[in-house]
């Protein structure tokens, strides 16, 4: 297995698969993880900005960071890319889910219910898909993480985000779920692998604030901070992180 040798923490030589790698937060997480000296397999549905993402990474990380054009909406297209990723590289150490989308409405009354069947695709099937694709692999490791990013607004929901807050809320009860599982798995020694929930406002990047020069993005996390608190979860024992929220944004 290609460890990169890019450093000697606890992602040295892990192998890391992370979903919706072709966005903002994708590619700031597709490069720390490399910079880490773990090996990224990353997946979008969109193969032009994939292949983007990919090749930025890997220009700055100088690190193994490979892509596969996935429909997450598939089961048996998610399966084959968590088999294929585990025969190629040996193992499999960590799903990062930042499949993403939202949409809202004014008011709680001119809630779209279209807007659910979209949401519920994007926030809840592809977290059921990863996991059950990756449940397998990571319980065969010694540091498998399932990590969703989930928004404040799920624990807190405002009348114009039901339906994104509903799927939220749906999406991190699954993912506490897997960590269940994990937990049980691990009998009286505690669990080996974990699932774990970051929690932020909303995420901000470069590109946003070059479009809005003068708004504040009061709360929001930078996608460079939200993959440093993605890579240091594997600094953190499995039992510790496992079937929690971690809080990157004030609790409401």
């Amino acid at each position: 297995m290609n460890g990169n040798g890019a450093g000697n923490g606890a992602l040295d030589g892990a192998v890391i698969a992370v979903a919706g790698a072709a966005g903002p937060a994708g590619r700031a997480v597709l490069l720390r993880l490399a910079a880490a000296g773990a090996t990224v397999v990353g997946a979008d549905a969109d193969a032009t900005r994939l292949a983007e993402a990919v090749d930025a990474a890997r220009s700055q990380a100088g690190a193994t960071i490979t892509g596969d054009t996935v429909d997450l909406l598939d089961l048996a297209a998610t399966r084959a890319w968590a088999d294929k990723t585990e025969k190629e590289f040996g193992r499999i150490d960590g799903l990062v889910h930042l499949v993403g989308g939202w949409r809202g409405s004014a008011s709680f009354a001119e809630t779209d219910l279209a807007d659910w069947d979209l949401l519920e695709k994007l926030l809840i099937r592809t977290v059921q898909h990863t996991s059950l694709a990756f449940h397998d692999g990571l319980l065969r490791g010694d540091r498998g993480r399932f990590l969703l990013v989930s928004a404040a607004g799920a624990t807190k929901p405002t009348a114009g985000n039901a339906a994104y807050s509903a799927a939220k809320a749906a999406a991190e009860a699954w993912t506490l779920a897997l960590g269940d599982a994990f937990r049980k798995a691990g009998g009286e020694e505690g669990p080996r692998a974990a699932a774990a929930i970051l929690v932020v406002k909303a995420l901000v990047h470069d590109a946003m604030r070059a479009e809005r020069p003068n708004a504040k993005f009061a709360g929001f996390t930078d996608v460079t901070d939200l993959a440093e608190a993605i890579a240091g979860v594997w600094d953190r024992p499995a039992r510790e992180v496992n079937g929690h929220r971690l809080w990157l944004t004030p609790e409401p």
